[in-house]
This record gives structure tokens, sequence and C-alpha cells, in this order.
């Protein structure tokens, strides 16, 4: 063990996060979100990208565009399979001993449910935290690039 590296803190360090997490960092709901989530990622399981930043690279994130970012939740496994839409929170809150809470999402019969709600808030999510459209954001991200 590293001199001066306590044994808790070796055990809580993870060199490659489980999932990455692609978020709206302009977005205060998903921002809020994620505090929550990186607040109680005491192991080091999750990652975050920024995809309103102007560094965001589609390649590096399997080729997810901006657009495609912007328009509903995607993350990243270790492995790099994709993982979209409600299925991403019940797994990033599993990763950080939360999953009991989206746990149910999961159950039939709610998981239509929820997954049909999620779909409005993916598509309406910009025009409720008063940001411009999807394609707006496009044209201006094309500029500022």
């Amino acid at each position: 063990m590293p001199q001066g590296m306590h044994l808790e803190q070796e055990m809580t360090v993870n060199v490659e996060p489980e999932l990455t997490l692609l978020f709206d960092g302009a977005c205060p709901f998903c921002c809020r979100e994620v505090s929550f989530l990186r607040a109680h990622d005491r192991h080091g399981r999750l990652n975050f990208v920024d995809i309103d930043s102007s560094d965001y690279e589609p390649e590096a994130f399997a080729g997810i565009s901006y657009r495609q970012a912007m328009g509903r939740m995607h993350a990243l496994r270790r492995n790099g399979e994709v993982v979209r839409d409600v299925a991403v929170f019940r797994e990033a809150y599993q990763l950080v001993d939360w999953g009991w809470l989206y746990a149910p999402t999961a159950w039939p019969g709610v998981a239509r449910v929820v997954d049909g709600v999620y779909k409005i808030w993916a598509r309406l999510r910009l025009r409720l935290t008063g940001r411009e459209s999807l394609d707006q954001l496009c044209r201006c991200r094309m500029k500022r690039l």
C-alpha cells in the first residue's frame, strides 16, 4: 500500500468506472441528479460526461451524437455496451447502493408506465426547463465548434 494511503481509501478507489453517464450540463434537473449520484458514489463506480461541453466527442462514447444524447438518457457500461432511458437510472442508483429506489421501475406493468412517462419527459425536457429547441441547440453547437 502506498505510504500515507489508508486501507479505507485503497478500498474505495475504482480505476475504471462501471458506468459512464452522458448528461446535459445545462439542464438544472440533470445537474441535480448528477450531484446526488456523485455525492453517493463512494466507490468511484460512476463517471459523468457533460454532453453540452464543447469538448464532447461522440466517437469516444460509442458514436452517440450530441442530438441523440440530448434526446434521451444514455450511459456506457465498462464493456462499452450502451444503456438508455430509465435503465440508466436503475443501474446508476444500484451502483451507489440506492437501487431500491428505482427497482420498482423494472416490475412488469410499472415498467411500461415509467418508460412511457420518461419518453414524454425526454421529449418535453428542454421546453420545461426553459431551453431552446433541440434543433436550435444543435445549430448553436455547430456554430460553436
